[in-house]
């Protein structure tokens, strides 16, 4: 069973269309969703939660089919878009005790356990976190109510060296089990080679290429041993791409 199957989303903007979009995310695995700003990234996150209303498509999250069973797929996803924008003065303490009211399955022995280990003081406010430590914070939540999908959109973003390496050291230990998958967007190439075993690159709304990484460098790769050349990085087949140099 895979962690995230989404077949054909489509959702048209007067000025965009997401066009057909589909991949797979296998369990204990992390995909990068990788593409230029306007691509179509946060559509696509936001239309498999249904933030969104798509206008077709299937999507499964967890084996469950959704939106037919939403509120269950919800509960065992955990969701980190744009960081925390709400109750800046808010103490985590009491942004925590509003949420873990909406979780069945909500274990405050496991919530207490990761505040120890992200270092995280629960009467801070929102507002005194880092960029980075409010991630950590919403990954605590997410972990708290048994989430075993994680969506991110550009949870590195804005980090500095340290706190992005310490993050995505973080997103391999979350999957390490086989248990839990991380789909992340992200336009910063280094997160990639770092941690993702997977690629699905957008552009214009379109799907051009999707698959484990190894693949998907390899694909490319002949194009530059003709050359007799070093061979390329995934940020040199990004910029080909972008510059239609190579069509797939």
């Amino acid at each position: 069973m895979n962690a995230l199957t989404v077949e054909a989303l489509t959702k048209t903007y007067p000025s965009f269309t997401l066009d057909q979009v589909s991949f797979t995310l296998g369990r204990g695995r992390i995909m990068g969703l990788i593409g230029r700003n306007g691509a179509g990234k946060s559509t696509t996150l936001k239309s498999i939660l249904n933030l969104v209303s798509p206008d077709s498509g299937g999507i499964e999250l967890l084996g469950m089919p959704f939106p037919g069973r939403e509120t269950d797929c919800k509960q065992k996803t955990g969701v980190v878009l744009g960081g925390i924008d709400f109750f800046q003065h808010k103490r985590l303490e009491a942004v925590t005790a509003v949420t873990r009211r909406f979780y069945r399955e909500w274990d405050q022995g496991a919530y207490e356990r990761y505040l120890r280990e992200f270092e995280l003081d629960p009467r801070k406010k929102v507002k005194e976190l880092s960029a980075g430590m409010r991630v950590k914070y919403l990954i605590a939540l997410a972990l708290s109510h048994k989430a075993e999908l994680f969506l991110f959109d550009e949870p590195t973003s804005g980090l500095d060296p340290v706190s992005r390496d310490e993050l995505l050291g973080l997103f391999r230990a979350l999957v390490k089990d086989g248990t839990r998958s991380i789909l992340f967007s992200t336009h910063i190439t280094s997160d990639l080679e770092k941690c993702a075993d997977d690629i699905t690159y957008l552009k214009d709304g379109k799907v051009l290429a999707s698959g484990p990484k190894e693949a998907f460098l390899r694909s490319f790769q002949y194009l530059r041993a003709a050359e007799d050349a070093e061979p390329l990085s995934l940020e040199d087949i990004m910029v080909r791409m972008e510059r239609r140099e190579f069509h797939v």
